[in-house]
């Protein structure tokens, strides 16, 4: 089966609606899905629930969304780059569920396994376990994340062949393989396309039965969330 679209409004088209639960791969912009964010702003679907380590920054990521208002909750572990961000929560226009980053990573990981909750450490006696449930084993107490299942995930891969199994570029692999596992409909963003049975099977990071549609973008941008530069002696 050849999952590659033409592009990414049409990996979109008859797939993202209003009042979507909709993930998006990345860590702050390394990896990020550039396209298929783009696309989905031009999409115009609105009252979306995301589901990201971080919201984009200005400008940028899904910091597009923001600006044009599409975002109506954001289930997050970090969002200190976007200043429009900061404006809406403390306005009161955008809601957050914030979310330990390993917490997140696991419940993304759980519902593309099948797990509708576990148990963890991390949260007790803080606002992240506020109404949850919470459990003793063995003298400890732990609260109970449920799993996420979002009804589209949206991904960055370096490579995929047309039956789209992935391979992911060293730190750009990020979140992306959860997002993918986790997704009711996987659209996935790559570099390269390659025929099917050109990798080898040991090679594949994640596996094309969880990729739904595929589309190149083949030069991202690929901006640099906070470019530091070291000051060199008698330069």
């Amino acid at each position: 089966m050849d999952k590659v679209y033409a592009s990414a409004e049409e990996a979109l088209k008859g797939v993202v609606a209003d009042g979507q639960t909709i993930a998006v791969g990345g860590f702050g912009l390394c990896g990020i899905p550039e396209a298929l964010i783009g696309a989905l702003r031009d999409s115009g679907v609105s009252n979306l629930t995301c589901i990201s380590n971080n919201a984009g920054v200005d400008g940028f990521g899904l910091g597009l969304l923001l600006e044009t208002r599409q975002i109506k909750k954001m289930i997050a572990s970090y969002v200190g780059e976007n200043k429009e961000f900061e404006r809406q929560y403390l306005a009161g226009e955008l809601e957050l569920e914030f979310t330990p980053q390993g917490t997140l990573a696991e419940k993304l990981r759980a519902g593309g396994a099948g797990i509708p909750a576990f148990y963890t450490k991390t949260g007790v006696g803080t606002i992240v376990a506020d109404g949850k449930e919470t459990r003793d084993f063995d003298g400890e107490t732990y609260v109970m994340e449920r799993s996420l299942v979002p009804d589209v995930s949206l991904v960055k891969a370096w490579k995929a062949d047309r039956a789209g199994n992935l391979l992911f570029r060293r730190t750009a692999r990020n979140f992306n393989p959860n997002v993918a596992m986790a997704g009711k409909i996987t659209i996935v963003e790559v570099e390269e396309v390659v025929d099917t049975g050109t990798f080898d099977p040991d090679s594949i990071h994640l596996p094309g039965i969880y990729v739904h549609r595929i589309v190149v973008n083949p030069n991202p941008e690929k901006r640099i969330e906070q470019r530091t530069v070291r000051n060199v002696q008698g330069a």
